[in-house]
């Protein structure tokens, strides 16, 4: 496995990956911070289209990441990642609504496990789910990072298109 630490506005974001699929990324707080095996080599150049990708997220520019991705988590973790794949940029969705989306209208608890289980922040963006009163519930980043981005996201869409909610934190 290959590994870096790239400097974003939010902190120095961990990405790993085989050469060919990004397999993780976590933020630089937060309890959900991950680190490389004593084994893995650090190297910028599998992350090039990543980081680029990134950067453009960033400023600003980049609404839909296209990166090869593979995270490893159960079918059931899967489906969730896949569905939030399908929340778009500056939009936000509750646990109870991304259950429903995925036929598991009972599941918003298992549905917020496996949000708070995805290896993949920013690109799968679990940062776009809140709690059902608009509340920024559990985030691995931190709730800060949580809202930081979520605010970024509104920043930068067309006026008509932001929302008028402000975010509670559930602390």
């Amino acid at each position: 496995m290959y590994y870096i630490y790239h400097k974003t506005p939010i902190g120095n974001i961990f990405i790993a990956g085989d050469g060919k699929v990004i397999k993780q990324m976590s933020f630089p707080e937060g309890s959900k911070q991950r680190r490389p095996q004593p084994d893995w080599q650090q190297t910028k150049q599998p992350f090039k289209r990543a980081i680029k990708q990134l950067d453009h997220y960033f400023q600003g520019k980049l609404k839909t990441f296209d990166l090869p991705l593979d995270p490893d988590g159960t079918e059931f973790q899967q489906q969730v990642w896949k569905a939030l794949l399908d929340i778009p940029y500056g939009e936000t969705t509750s646990y109870g609504e991304l259950a429903q989306t995925i036929d598991r209208p009972k599941a918003s608890r298992a549905v917020g496990a496996a949000n708070g289980a995805n290896p993949i922040p920013i690109v799968i963006p679990c940062h776009r789910v809140i709690g059902s009163t608009g509340a920024l519930t559990g985030f691995g980043g931190g709730l800060p990072t949580k809202q930081w981005l979520l605010a970024h996201e509104q920043s930068h869409l067309p006026k008509s298109k932001r929302a008028a909610q402000q975010y509670q934190f559930d602390f």
